[in-house]
């Protein structure tokens, strides 16, 4: 009988998703869909300094091998073939820099994570250079402003602090990537013949690529000075880039790779222009498929790629809405305020009170992204009374969150000119209940959230068993598995939302102009300008 069940069950395929605050591999039925397996592993952050997020490549590195073996181990429990497995995706935290030594394999230096702020200094030397200081200067070449959050600029910053970094480029020792670059490498063979590429979607990233031609960008690189024989070779993101070499899954192509939130539109089905998704990770992130035409915003967002699912397939882009914190602003209320003991629990205490009773929470912990690019804001709380306690707090994080989210579909709606009727929802946060239903009233349209909230994961999933070589998963529209939804209406007057929304705008102001541009003395890096948002 168990031989018979392992056979129905058809090819498998494995996706990696190796995000900010964990990684985790997943295993999916290609012919439904079913996710089968999975394993979790949280991933340590490290914070230095003011301002900085650091972390281990090694320990992300070793947190995919534990996930790897470890749902191998959950599938054999279930009596799943896992010689099944035919292919395996890899999504990751994008913009995050990583640079290795290729002859021994090891990092030079920890991972700096997107959110990191250290690099303001550097974007402040980078704007002198430029006419007008505009921040917008490349905006048409690489869909992005000169920002802290690009990798160019932490990749410049550390061939400008770390000498061991830049003995190894001198020696020709050096390799840049993004962190689907050092796993993928790693995966394949690290030193001993490692693949060093990267995919389109995470190369848009990177503030060095133009995303017209799909080519590191010459000019770019002069600009930012960065040597070109250090990048990754640039691929689509659904094709075999190597094979695993060691561990369970030895000899499985990889032959998927897309940016979390392109693997998330990809898993979302959303392929029409138009359609749009938002994902609720340790930051947000909306992003809203406008086909093969690149879209410039005049509110704020970015122009991204959102895939290439294969060598000969068009490129699609989108327009996207990027918010530093939103999961990271539970985390912070569980780790540096005490005031949960697990990250669930906020769901219990916003429930508890149902309002924050005029409290305002703006967590702009490494500034403000889309659609300000605000480097000199900083969290604050406002409208705290003597009434005020930690169950209002907690909603008030909630309701931040679906405030921000609310001005990013407020700028794709006036970029598109073509309002969201709805909005589709993944990622951990979707888990919570009242998150929910607080962003269908802030928002005042239907928010439907798929049953199997992992499509990041899925994503990954889908392009690598797309891809050419391997072909076990199809992409037709007619063959994609309809997904079950929760939906959540809005329950609250329109009215109600505008005036929480333009008190919410209020205290965003307040937040702005805090940071100063002094240099600290302990941080050897500059705390931020005041820039005008110029997107």
């Amino acid at each position: 009988m168990a031989a018979s069940n392992r056979m129905m069950l058809g090819p498998l395929v494995g996706s990696i998703d190796q995000g900010t605050s964990s990684t985790r591999f997943l295993v999916f039925n290609a012919k439904t869909s079913e996710l089968l397996s999975h394993h979790q592993v949280e991933i340590a952050q490290k914070f230095p300094k003011e301002g900085w997020v650091e972390q281990d490549p090694k320990e992300i590195l070793s947190s995919v091998h534990e996930c790897v073996e470890k749902t191998c181990e959950k599938l054999q429990q279930l009596n799943i073939d896992i010689t099944n497995i035919k292919a395996i995706g890899v999504s990751n935290q994008r913009e995050t820099t990583v640079v290795w030594d290729k002859t021994t394999g090891e990092p030079l230096y920890n991972a700096i994570v997107w959110l990191d702020l250290r690099t303001q200094a550097t974007v402040d030397r980078l704007l002198k250079k430029i006419p007008g200081k505009n921040k917008s200067f490349f905006k048409f070449r690489t869909g992005l402003p000169i920002s802290t959050y690009f990798s160019a600029v932490k990749l410049r910053w550390l061939l400008d602090n770390v000498e061991e970094i830049k003995q190894a480029v001198d020696d020709g020792r050096a390799m840049f990537g993004t962190i689907d670059s050092w796993l993928i490498w790693s995966l394949t063979g690290g030193k001993n013949g490692g693949v060093h590429c990267t995919d389109v979607t995470n190369a848009s990233r990177t503030m060095l690529f133009n995303i017209h031609s799909l080519e590191w960008d010459p000019e770019l690189c002069q600009f930012f000075d960065i040597p070109m024989e250090i990048l990754p070779k640039v691929r689509s993101s659904s094709e075999i880039y190597g094979l695993m070499k060691s561990g369970a899954l030895t000899g499985v192509p990889i032959s998927g790779c897309l940016g979390d939130q392109s693997a998330a539109l990809v898993g979302q089905m959303c392929f029409q222009d138009g359609q749009a998704k938002n994902t609720y990770g340790t930051g947000c992130f909306l992003l809203c498929n406008t086909g093969q035409k690149s879209v410039f915003s005049e509110h704020g967002l970015l122009t991204t790629i959102a895939y290439k699912l294969g060598r000969d397939k068009p490129v699609c882009y989108a327009l996207e809405g990027s918010v530093a914190i939103a999961g990271a602003v539970v985390r912070w209320l569980r780790d540096n305020l005490g005031i949960l003991k697990t990250s669930q629990e906020v769901e219990k205490l916003a429930a508890e009170v149902g309002t924050s009773y005029g409290c305002y929470f703006v967590p702009a912990f490494s500034g403000l992204y889309a659609p300000y690019w605000e480097p000199s804001a900083r969290g604050i709380i406002c409208g705290l009374t003597q009434f005020t306690n930690k169950n209002h707090i907690a909603f008030a994080a909630l309701e931040a969150v679906c405030f921000q989210t609310r001005e990013l579909l407020d700028a794709i709606n006036k970029d598109c000119g073509v309002p969201l009727n709805q909005l589709q929802v993944d990622g951990g946060m979707t888990n919570n209940k009242v998150l929910m239903q607080l962003q269908s009233d802030i928002l005042c349209i239907p928010v439907v959230k798929p049953s199997m909230p992992e499509t990041t994961a899925l994503g990954a999933a889908m392009a690598a068993g797309a891809a050419e070589g391997v072909g076990i998963w199809s992409l037709n529209p007619g063959d994609l598995t309809a997904v079950t939804c929760e939906r959540f209406e809005p329950q609250i007057n329109p009215e109600e939302s505008e005036i929480r929304f333009a008190r919410w705008k209020k205290a965003v102001m307040k937040s702005m102009d805090w940071a100063t541009s002094d240099v600290s003395s302990n941080a050897n890096f500059e705390l931020g300008h005041k820039v005008p948002s110029v997107l």
